[in-house]
């Protein structure tokens, strides 16, 4: 099982193109995971791959898109016991 970075974003997350933002940044770093929004106007990611990887993502997450406006990253590496073939956007 290989460790996989989970992150909650909060701020102005949602519809500012960040779940794009976040994909074209996890294919650039050849990540896999998802990304999707919550209910409650945070961004949730899931990426996996090597842990350089998942540092720089971690560090990008606070960039976002220019429309965005982060105000926290909440970043915890985790064991996750699936594994993705690609980067999704979720729902």
């Amino acid at each position: 099982m290989e460790k996989s970075l989970h992150c909650i974003i909060s701020g102005k997350v949602q519809g500012v193109y960040f779940r794009a933002f976040v994909q074209e940044q996890a294919d650039s770093l050849s990540l896999r995971g998802w990304v999707r929004n919550l209910a409650d106007g945070k961004v949730e990611v899931l990426a996996q791959g090597s842990e350089e990887a998942q540092k720089a993502l971690a560090e990008r997450l606070w960039q976002g898109p220019t429309l965005a406006r982060v105000e926290q990253v909440e970043a915890n590496h985790i064991d996750y016991d699936k594994s993705y073939p690609g980067f999704a956007i979720r729902g």
